[in-house]
């Protein structure tokens, strides 16, 4: 079988066009941001890695570190006071939201949805989450 010039220009840009999009893959896997392990998995950890930063980067004096230390505390105890006023309305939000929904459901749908809501529960919990109720 002979081959045109056209067939031949095909084949060609067919080569051509498929090494780009491999290229732009590799590319983007090669280049693509990783996920850092050194997150810091609770709030003290992340306030010491913050600090820490706090002190190298902008090169805090002793009484600045102590000045910080204090507006961290007192931050913390702000979201502790309002995490106190808001969890209770939140629930009660969640509560009427759900009594609502369960007076729209007949019977069978009402058992499966608690079923979904214990599975959801479940979930939150096997993935280290609060459930709130």
């Amino acid at each position: 079988m002979k081959l045109t010039r056209g067939t031949i220009a095909l084949y060609v840009a067919l080569v051509f066009g498929s090494g780009v999009v491999l290229g732009a893959f590799v590319h983007r896997a090669y280049t693509a941001s990783n996920v850092s392990a050194n997150t810091p998995s609770n709030p003290e950890e992340y306030r010491k890695q913050f600090r820490a930063e706090m002190r190298t980067r902008l090169k805090l004096t002793d009484d600045q570190a102590a000045k910080l230390d204090a507006i961290l505390d007192e931050t913390r105890e702000q979201f502790r006071k309002t995490r106190e006023t808001i969890d209770p309305e939140m629930a009660r939000i969640r509560q009427d939201q759900q009594d609502r929904i369960h007076a729209i459901l007949n019977e069978e749908q009402d058992i499966e949805y608690d079923e979904m809501h214990r599975e959801r529960d479940e979930r939150i919990r096997q993935a280290g989450g609060v459930v709130h109720r």
